[in-house]
């Protein structure tokens, strides 16, 4: 695999062809992904074409004024009907010149994520209303508490590289206390990067202050921004969410990193057909990123067409089908196509929990959204419900479930030194087996991925003790991170500072501190 990424920091400095330790991993953030194509070189071209044949004649309405102002100085039309019409070479000149050098920084040395190229990254996200209490059992409505949880799972876990934000906080007071309460929770709770959304333009700037205090100055966080803004520019069918807009031009002036996002409804609010609804969600995604790209050309921007599935008997949206799967892959391999920092939605599993229903899904999307070389895959781990719920156990369950898809998507290195022609000759003149080789413990830690709460006993020592099942390992190995786990990233100097500065829901007991 002569594009495979080298593993970053104390994981880098040596060849992949040379002896391996055992302080080198199986997999590690990056790993190098695009050779599931679901689409041919024909199809792509069609995608292509009929994506900016929409963009130059059709166009979007309710386009904002300085975007209307940006596009027809550059050769767009706006309508009578008032829609405004983005010229091909405009959207060309775009995918040109757009950055391809996003990383997405974390807030302690060696967590950054490249995602260039067709480097693969896990992350949680989601959004969901709700969570499945994990000392009950029964769904209510999710916290802020609930979040810092969730983020502070998935700071201990090696497999899931990004926290995009999975709950709402639903016992936030107003909109901006929801915004910044969530800020705060997912930057209290891991050092990893951050994606949050904005639920108005103003509310960008509050976010920024808090921001920009933590990184210790604006310029330092627009050198190494550890927090991405989601905006959803979009209200599909080819129709511009106007205040998400404003948020999208705020977020990138400000300095964020912005995943752009469509997310049509196969069905509802895009075409029925697999390939429709991946040119409409192509469109509208593009058509947010050349809005961005006019507002700042050094904007850092995520190609991140998001396109989901109904259940065309019901409506309802469901995210674990195989159309669902393919349908997220082949709008990565647009992204892998234009060569574009690209993000993706998989992992939607409509179970309840995590069981069989709840496995099965998830890994048929993750596995053919990374093969495809998708570089950020969000709502890959924790989600339930078709994104109406959340699950902290579940987060523990699909950490090795992507641990085991990043090893697929690394494949196999069919070099001399791995092919080992010689300790094959080894064993068979020698003691007949592997065991004891000093490649078989060398490649231990480098070629294999372990389980974290799967179980590999043999069926009489699994029975004698207790039989238990992956949900009730993984609740209480939650369980007890949560009582024992408190990151540490965030000073008491700084904790102490943003409560003077803004109205914190979370108390300081609840963040592990006195």
């Amino acid at each position: 695999m002569s594009d495979q990424a080298e593993p970053r920091g104390r994981r880098g400095g040596r060849s992949r062809a040379a002896d391996t330790s055992d302080d080198k991993p199986a997999v590690w953030p990056g790993v190098v992904g695009g050779r599931y194509k679901p689409l041919s070189d024909q199809e792509v071209t069609n995608v292509e074409e009929a994506v900016l044949h929409l963009m130059e004649t059709l166009g979007f309405s309710q386009a904002i004024p300085s975007m209307i102002e940006k596009v027809t100085a550059r050769g767009g039309v706006y309508t009578k009907g008032g829609r405004l019409t983005f010229p091909r070479e405009l959207v060309r000149e775009t995918l040109i010149e757009v950055r391809r050098d996003v990383v997405l920084w974390g807030r302690k040395p060696g967590l950054e994520l490249d995602l260039s190229g067709a480097r693969v990254h896990m992350s949680s996200g989601g959004a969901s209303p709700d969570i499945r209490d994990i000392y009950t059992g029964q769904y209510r409505g999710a916290t802020a508490l609930d979040l810092y949880n969730a983020a502070r799972v998935v700071d201990s876990l090696e497999y899931v590289h990004h926290f995009s934000r999975s709950m709402v906080a639903r016992d936030a007071p107003d909109p901006l206390s929801m915004d910044i309460n969530t800020a705060y929770a997912c930057l209290a709770g891991t050092s990893k990067h951050v994606s949050i959304s904005a639920s108005d333009p103003s509310h960008v700037s509050k976010i920024a202050e808090l921001c920009y205090y933590l990184a210790g100055s604006e310029e330092a966080f627009r050198a190494k921004p550890f927090l991405t803004v989601m905006v959803c520019h979009v209200v599909p069918p080819m129709r511009f969410a106007e205040e998400a807009c404003e948020t999208l031009e705020a977020a990138v002036l400000a300095g964020f990193p912005v995943q752009i996002i469509s997310a049509g409804q196969a069905g509802a609010t895009s075409p029925a057909s697999v390939a429709g609804s991946l040119v409409q969600a192509v469109a509208e995604t593009l058509a947010g990123l050349v809005f961005a790209w006019l507002v700042d050309p050094n904007s850092q921007l995520i190609f991140a067409p998001k396109p989901l599935v109904a259940d065309l008997r019901t409506g309802a949206m469901c995210g674990g089908g195989g159309e669902q799967a393919v349908l997220m892959a082949a709008a990565a391999q647009m992204g892998r196509h234009f060569n574009l920092p690209t993000s993706s939605i998989a992992g939607i599993t409509d179970a309840k929990l995590a069981d069989a229903q709840h496995g099965s899904e998830k890994n048929l999307a993750v596995s053919l959204a990374a093969h495809a070389g998708s570089n950020l895959i969000t709502q890959a781990c924790g989600m339930q419900a078709s994104l109406l719920g959340c699950s902290l156990e579940s987060y523990l369950i699909d950490n090795d479930m992507l641990g085991n898809i990043l090893r697929s998507v690394r494949g196999v290195e069919a070099d001399p030194q791995s092919i080992a022609a010689e300790v094959i000759a080894e064993a068979c003149l020698g003691d007949g087996h592997y065991l004891g080789h000093d490649q078989t413990l060398a490649r231990m830690k480098s070629d294999y991925v372990y389980p974290l709460v799967g179980d590999r006993q043999t069926p009489t020592d699994w029975e004698e003790q207790g039989g238990s099942t992956i949900r009730e390992r993984a609740t209480e190995k939650t369980k007890e991170l949560l009582a024992s786990y408190y990151p540490v990233h965030l000073s008491d100097e700084q904790d102490f500072a943003l409560r003077k500065r803004y109205d914190i829901l979370l108390s300081r007991s609840d963040i592990g501190r006195s």
